[in-house]
């Protein structure tokens, strides 16, 4: 059992969770991954690791409803607990001295990027980090990004707060700019990741996204995360989760993401009918 010690909601279906877990919290880098698990017949979901305390033993996640799952997860509040927590799973980002980095992040994955971002920086980088949400209640880690950034630039979809527009509008001016740009850390939604990883191409500008696809036992064993690089089959739990940005097949990716759509849809709409029918049983409903 893994306690969950505080948790709190930092945007509309956004939690984020401590949990104490010392040994996860002693050996974990930037850009790893936990897989969890709730119960006993629940799955197993990664999580990336958005930050670790070793000397209170306690490591943190941000968690979006999405899925049966990660609404089971949010449910949760500080002291309750989560069955299985395994990990630091996944290389580690690559952290050294490569001069001025931009670091992308959309929707939580700007959160996951926030431990790399901070990294980079102690290691003697130029951070510029853009950060892009649909809205502005789902802007996250604003506060956590400004602090290891030397510039921060904030997009939201609809204009509602900084500028309205997306991530790749603010790095493509960047590059018109002239900005010297070494490396391009990109996480967030695939279509996000392709298209900083189309525009970067061009210029020749590294660029490494990190992979979160559908994982099972974390360990390469299952092949259910398989992702096509440069032609040949890796494993995003067990080479990745980053990758080099321009040779990862998006399309392939994409596919492999929505081979469970459907029967994921399936689960959460199961998932919402019993807390509705528990929650009409109880008398809440009336």
């Amino acid at each position: 059992m893994f306690n969950i010690l505080h948790a709190e909601s930092i945007a509309p279906g956004v939690k984020r969770f401590v949990i104490e877990a010392p040994r996860i919290a002693r050996k974990q880098r930037p850009g790893q991954f936990i897989i969890l698990r709730i119960y006993e017949q629940g799955e197993r979901i990664p999580i990336t690791i958005a930050g670790s305390d070793p000397k209170a033993g306690t490591i943190s996640i941000v968690v979006q409803s999405v899925g049966k799952t990660t609404n089971l997860l949010n449910s949760l509040n500080s002291g309750d607990h989560i069955l299985d927590v395994v990990g630091p799973l996944g290389k580690p980002s690559e952290i050294a001295q490569f001069g001025t980095v931009v670091v992308v992040g959309g929707g939580v994955g700007t959160a996951m990027a926030y431990p790399t971002a901070m990294a980079l920086k102690r290691a003697g980088n130029k951070v510029i980090s853009i950060i892009g949400a649909r809205t502005k209640e789902l802007v996250i880690f604003e506060r956590e990004l400004r602090a290891v950034s030397d510039v921060l630039m904030i997009t939201t979809d609809d204009g509602s707060y900084a500028d309205k527009g997306l991530v790749t509008d603010k790095l493509r001016q960047l590059i018109q700019n002239g900005v010297p740009i070494d490396l391009v850390l990109a996480i967030g939604p695939v279509v996000m990741m392709k298209a900083v990883a189309n525009l970067t191409r061009g210029e020749r500008i590294r660029t490494v996204v990190s992979l979160n696809p559908i994982m099972i036992d974390g360990t390469g064993m299952c092949g259910g995360c398989r992702v096509l690089v440069d032609g040949k089959s890796q494993f995003a739990c067990v080479d990745g989760p980053e990758f080099d940005g321009h040779l990862v097949n998006f399309e392939v990716l994409t596919q492999r993401n929505s081979m469970y759509r459907k029967a994921e849809q399936r689960s959460l709409a199961e998932f919402q009918h019993h807390e509705e029918a528990c929650v009409i049983s109880s008398g809440g409903g009336r």
